[in-house]
Parts: structure tokens; sequence; C-alpha cells
């Protein structure tokens, strides 16, 4: 397996090809991104998000959104906004590698943590974020503006 940069570290697009051929397993986690998929995820790298998929043989079979931040709380930080692996290759380690990707990412880029928020429903991403290493540190909130 390895790791396959879809953007750079400003978020600009390097691997068109390999963006159009993620959209299916991205959009297990995110179903309610709005089509054409690949005009939506320029929108939002050309906010500082990066894109990076995990390839085996030749297959992408999991997509990571992330972005370096700082903030007043924790400082620089690797926040990871959406982590999926393709349903059929759940549990062959790719979330892990991901993840490890996401960690040395981090620290290359002098973070001092990596967070992520997680839908309630999601329980067994839960299950593998705990087995990571995570904690709760807080909660969430959201209120649509009308």
């Amino acid at each position: 397996m390895e790791i396959v940069r879809i953007t750079d570290t400003q978020g600009r697009l390097i691997n068109a090809e390999l963006l159009a051929r993620v959209e299916t397993i991205h959009r297990h986690l995110r179903p309610q991104i709005p089509a054409p998929y690949a005009d939506r995820m320029k929108e939002v790298f050309a906010t500082g998000a990066e894109m990076a998929v995990a390839v085996d043989e030749g297959e992408p079979c999991g997509v990571v959104v992330y972005r370096v931040t700082i903030n007043t709380m924790v400082g620089k930080k690797i926040y990871s906004e959406d982590l999926v692996a393709d349903p059929n290759t759940r549990s062959k380690g790719v979330g892990r590698f991901l993840m490890d990707f996401l960690k040395q990412e981090g620290r290359d880029r002098g973070c001092v943590s990596i967070e992520l928020e997680s839908g309630t429903q999601r329980e067994q991403a839960h299950k593998f974020y705990f087995r990571e290493g995570f904690t709760i540190k807080a909660f969430g909130f959201k209120q649509p503006i009308a």
C-alpha cells in the first residue's frame, strides 16, 4: 500500500485522474457532496484542505481529507475532515495506514496533535479511533444559519 497525494501542501490539485477515481469511496462517508464532485472538492481545496489516497496494487482503497491549522486552544494541529476506507477493504489496515500517514504528516509539519470529529451515529468508526488512542475532548455544536 502507498499514499498518493491528490493535492500539494497548498491545496492545489495535482492528480485530477485519481480524484475522479476516489469519488465513490469518498461518497460512502459524504454522500451529500454536491455534483460535480471534482468541482466541489476544488472549492474545498481552495480553502486549504489537502487530500491523499491509499492505493493498493494500483487501486484506491481509502481517502483522507485534512488541513493543518493553528488556533488559540491547541496551537498547530493536523485536522482530519474525512477519513474513509472502501467498504470492500475495511478491517484490512487501510484506516490505520491513513492514520499513520496523518500522524507522520503532522510530525513533519510541526503539529502538536491530530484532531477530528465523528458523527455520533458512527459507532464502528469510534471503536477504531479509540483503538488508535484518541480521546473525546469536547462536544461539537451546530446550528443552521437561516
